[in-house]
């Protein structure tokens, strides 16, 4: 899906540059700015200072993606090591759950959204299918970029590790939480069922 959506992938790691080079190549971009200050939002990394996330963003490609277009889809195991930072624009993510056909929407993420963070540290199949609601401006980070960072600035790139580590980590005790509730609910339900049909 990455090469057909966003170009063919680089072959060899991105071009290795100092980081101030890195950050004078961006100087005045207002696409830059905008991405870096996005990603020290609560919405995204804000562990990260803006000193950090501009680094970051000297890593990052620009990308659009046309109003419509599924460029991530639930179950896809190839091109799964990228994640993507929405500058513009809304994405609705979808998932099929167990005894369905079609997919239902879990959610709709818009601007200072991070989409893909597990498949840039781990590679495996994608968890749900994401769709550019309308045109989505967005700023890329793959794996390849992400080892290019860990060589020329180890700090930086440890401390956006951590960051999207403590944001997995959150979301899985988001899940953990309402994975009790559910089984909660259930036993409910179980007992009035219980009390109305005694054996």
């Amino acid at each position: 899906m990455f090469n057909k959506f966003f170009g063919k992938k680089p072959q060899d790691p991105p071009e290795s540059r100092l980081p101030e080079e890195r950050l004078r190549a961006i100087e005045g971009s207002s696409s830059a700015d905008l991405a870096a200050e996005l990603l020290t939002a609560p919405s995204a990394l804000m562990q990260l200072t803006h000193e950090d996330a501009r680094v970051v963003v000297t890593y990052m490609k620009p990308h659009k993606i046309a109003e419509g277009v599924t460029f991530i889809k639930e179950g896809d195991t190839e091109d799964t090591d990228f994640m993507l930072l929405v500058l513009d624009g809304e994405v609705m993510i979808e998932s099929i759950v167990v005894s369905r056909t079609e997919p239902i929407t879990v959610t709709v993420l818009g601007p200072g959204s991070l989409i893909g963070e597990m498949g840039l540290l781990d590679g495996e199949p994608r968890s749900a299918s994401c769709t550019a609601v309308n045109t989505v401006r967005c700023a890329i980070l793959t794996r390849d970029a992400l080892n290019q960072l860990l060589n020329d600035d180890p700090r930086t790139a440890a401390k956006l590790m951590m960051a999207i580590s403590l944001r997995i980590a959150e979301r899985m005790r988001e899940s953990a939480d309402k994975l009790k509730l559910y089984a909660q609910l259930t036993q409910a339900m179980q007992e009035e069922i219980n009390n109305l049909m005694p054996l």
